[in-house]
């Protein structure tokens, strides 16, 4: 067995927000520049230029590269030889969160009630945390904030099972389309297709969690990603929405088994920030 206490887990969730907030990941910024070279647009060029710029001046600034810092969301995978001490693991991850809030000077948008009063609970908490149990002794926490632009044009569908292949892409490529440039494109799309109601949208959250453009391990899922990509950015909705060839810089499809009567599709959208960050302890 492996000892864990709650304070090292605080720092290091402290450690993500800020990092997350502040330095756009690697693969973002290689998708980015990658996008740059082949844009036709001039409009559509001077944006991802920009995205460039406002990415180094944060992170040589210590700066969000946005200024909605975002619902903290926690993919957590605990090994099931991972023993926590000193409290639990949500209240330390809870705490981390406040801490690096707070001391990054980070924008907190959580209120405490989605209806009735709306009061900002002033620390960005309770963050969202999914937890899953896997093999061995290590503990993983990947922290993706997201901010409401773009997780504000998130759909779900629960298409039949006769819509098929071809329905899961044009309910996909249409909620892009639809969405415009509230989600601050070029996009990352997330795509989670079976289970049920619920197992597909956590799959769609989970699937921005890959490496940008890295390919379902499924060909048959790989050559959907590949046609749905295709068809957005043929779109002409371009970066912010306002033109050009890049609508998404990727599309990832995340899947489970489904009841024989059901085809559940849900679309999370991410905008070009996409930050992520990942620690393993």
């Amino acid at each position: 067995m492996k000892s864990i206490s709650c304070t090292d887990i605080e720092k290091e969730v402290m450690a993500l927000c800020l990092s997350a907030a502040f330095d756009l990941p690697e693969d973002v910024e290689t998708v980015i520049r990658a996008y740059l070279s082949k844009e036709t647009s001039l409009r559509g060029k001077a944006f991802l230029e920009q995205y460039l710029e406002n990415a180094d001046i944060a992170r040589r600034e210590r700066l969000p590269i946005c200024q909605d810092t975002g619902v903290a969301v926690f993919f957590v995978e605990l090994g099931q030889e991972v023993v926590i001490e000193d409290g639990l693991l949500p209240d330390a991850i809870e705490s981390g969160v406040e801490k690096g809030y707070k001391d990054g000077l980070l924008r907190k948008s959580i209120v405490n009630d989605p209806v009735f009063g709306r009061k900002n609970t002033g620390t960005n908490t309770p963050p969202i945390i999914h937890v899953s149990l896997v093999p061995g002794d290590k503990l993983r926490i990947a922290l993706a904030p997201k901010g409401g632009g773009s997780e504000n044009m998130s759909a779900l569908a629960m298409l039949k099972p006769s819509d098929g292949r071809q329905g899961i892409v044009d309910f996909v490529v249409d909620t892009v389309i639809k969405a415009g440039g509230n989600p601050c494109p070029p996009t990352i799309v997330g795509v989670g297709v079976g289970g049920n109601f619920e197992v597909s949208a956590l799959l769609a959250k989970k699937a921005l969690l890959r490496k940008i453009g890295k390919p379902s391990p499924n060909p048959d899922y790989a050559e959907m990603e590949r046609e749905i990509l295709l068809k957005i950015n043929s779109s002409g909705v371009g970066p912010q929405g306002l033109g050009g060839d890049a609508t998404s810089f990727a599309v990832h499809i995340e899947y489970y088994p489904c009841h024989i009567a059901s085809l559940p599709v849900a679309v999370n959208l991410n905008c070009h920030a996409a930050r992520h960050k990942e620690v393993t302890l």
